[in-house]
């Protein structure tokens, strides 16, 4: 893997929320939604909101809407609603508040799925985007998909020491500061 660290740069926490798309979980059955929040921690990071929501293109809008609004964060990952079916409607939220879409983490999801699952990857519609000032990721709800996302992509991304870039040093300049 090209991914390197530079250890003598100190770590940067940054605000995230956890949003759960899904008609059936709770917060005790959210196994991808868990796993998302301890990561996130173990990694440093401040989740400083996690939620459930239906698979209800206005009330996954709604949410989306508030959580970018607010200055204390910096990232949302959602995990559920990124498949192919009528209740799947996670992308079609994202897309109506996009401001910039960000492709390449849908197309390395996809791609680094296809080793894992193969074909059937291209029924994920994975992707990530740019709202405002944050940074929103539409996962699959799998708790093997949300794995290989943080795993390979976010967590990287999310941490300041990766080099040669990362999300975490342009957010001065995203959110204007910079």
């Amino acid at each position: 893997m090209l991914v390197a660290r530079m250890p003598d740069r100190a770590f940067v926490p940054i605000g995230i929320a956890v949003l759960t798309i899904s008609d059936t979980r709770t917060v005790e059955t959210d196994t991808s939604g868990t796993y998302i929040v301890d990561q996130l921690r173990q990694a440093g990071h401040r989740v400083l909101e996690r939620r459930i929501v239906r698979d209800e293109l206005p009330a996954i809008r709604a949410t989306l809407l508030e959580l970018c609004a607010s200055t204390e964060l910096d990232v949302v990952i959602m995990t559920g609603g990124t498949g192919v079916t009528a209740r799947d409607v996670t992308p079609e939220a994202l897309a109506s508040i996009t401001t910039k879409a960000i492709p390449g983490f849908g197309e390395l999801f996809r791609m680094l799925s296809y080793a894992e699952i193969g074909a059937s990857t291209i029924q994920s519609r994975a992707e990530a985007a740019l709202c405002g000032t944050t940074l929103v990721f539409a996962l699959p709800g799998s708790t093997n998909a949300v794995r290989l996302a943080l795993e390979r992509i976010l967590l990287p991304q999310l941490d300041n020491r990766t080099r040669p870039c990362n999300f975490v040093e342009l957010l001065p300049r995203i959110k204007g500061a910079g």
